[in-house]
């Protein structure tokens, strides 16, 4: 039998784990299998007495599975909201359940931290698909025109950036800076989608999520047919025959509030499918279809390779001072430009 969750909201930021997370025994009920939890529940509480020790705290993406999502952060969000939470910690650790451009954005607003990711090997497709070098070669071929770069980019490319944004805000930052011409990185995609939303001449590159792309038009027609009436939501990283097909288009955070705000009966969100898992407990009154594709990056943070990342403090965050200083510029832009209403 399955009890009411005792849950976090999404957007509520926590600051002090240790008093304000409900007791480890009450916060993956109905989330996960009994069975499941009966494994978990000696991880989280030995991951709470280190927090304790470590005087440490848990950021996690809205990506991560259930029981990290609820049973280990102290704070969650999107990249944006992370970001902002990461600057405002009063912890000594922040360990990143998220992929490695995260953590280092985290160590770029808190330089005297210690900032751990738990698997080195969590990546992503658009930081990978970009250098500070290629930057530097972009600005020469077209002198003048600012760059705003995308967070989900390594520390390096952030660097030689004028300004970061996430999909939450890309269209503010954009026309914050009062040209006629930017040069948009690295999504291609979401790049498109901003320049179908504003009259700034945006120019693009081409790199892309491996999650967002392998949705399709088809593909989402063809479940239309199969649930008539779902509502799709989908992320501006997706190709542009996915977003023409969806019914709202919209930010991890603005996906999030479309769910809460509209409570439809039947939902398709076009995303990672661990975050319809944690939105789908938050709004019981929805019925979720899931297109599953999962990051296989995000996928590398566990609940075991949290603890041992806490015990040994092990993979720590570096990025190079004059590196980080000057992407600690760009972030600090999108931060004071903040988010879209």
């Amino acid at each position: 039998m399955l009890h009411t969750p005792t849950v976090i909201p999404l957007d509520r930021p926590t600051r002090a784990p240790q008093t304000e997370l409900p007791p480890v025994s009450e916060r993956l009920e109905g989330i996960v299998p009994d069975v499941e939890r009966v494994v978990l529940e000696p991880l989280i509480e030995e991951i709470e007495a280190l927090k304790v020790e470590r005087n440490a705290v848990v950021l996690a993406h809205n990506y991560m599975t259930p029981d990290i999502f609820y049973g280990v952060a102290d704070l969650r969000g999107d990249s944006l909201q992370l970001a902002r939470l990461a600057a405002e910690t009063e912890a000594d650790v922040i360990v990143m359940a998220g992929v490695h451009f995260m953590a280092e954005t985290a160590k770029i607003v808190n330089p005297s931290k210690t900032v751990l990711i738990p698997d080195t090997r969590a990546g992503c497709s658009l930081a990978e698909s970009i250098s500070g070098a290629d930057v530097r070669l972009l600005r020469e071929r077209y002198p003048g025109v600012p760059v705003v770069t995308y967070v989900n980019t390594s520390a390096d490319v952030k660097a030689e950036s004028d300004i970061c944004c996430t999909s939450s805000n890309a269209v503010k930052v954009v026309e914050s800076l009062g040209v006629d011409r930017v040069i948009f990185l690295p999504d291609q995609y979401l790049g498109r989608w901003v320049a179908s939303q504003t009259n700034v001449d945006v120019i693009l590159w081409q790199g892309s999520c491996i999650v967002h792309e392998k949705f399709t038009g088809d593909e989402l027609r063809h479940y239309r047919t199969m649930w008539p009436g779902v509502e799709i939501i989908a992320h501006p990283e997706c190709p542009p025959d996915v977003l023409e097909e969806a019914d709202f288009v919209g930010s991890t955070s603005g996906m999030i509030h479309y769910v809460a705000d509209n409570k439809p009966r039947q939902v398709l969100m076009v995303t990672e499918c661990s975050m319809a898992d944690n939105v789908a407990v938050e709004s019981p009154g929805t019925e979720f279809v899931r297109p599953c594709v999962l990051c296989p990056h995000m996928q590398r943070i566990t609940v075991e390779n949290i603890r041992d990342a806490l015990v040994h403090m092990r993979h720590e965050v570096v990025v190079e001072p004059t590196v980080a200083d000057r992407a600690r510029l760009a972030v600090e832009r999108m931060l004071a430009v903040g988010p879209s209403k």
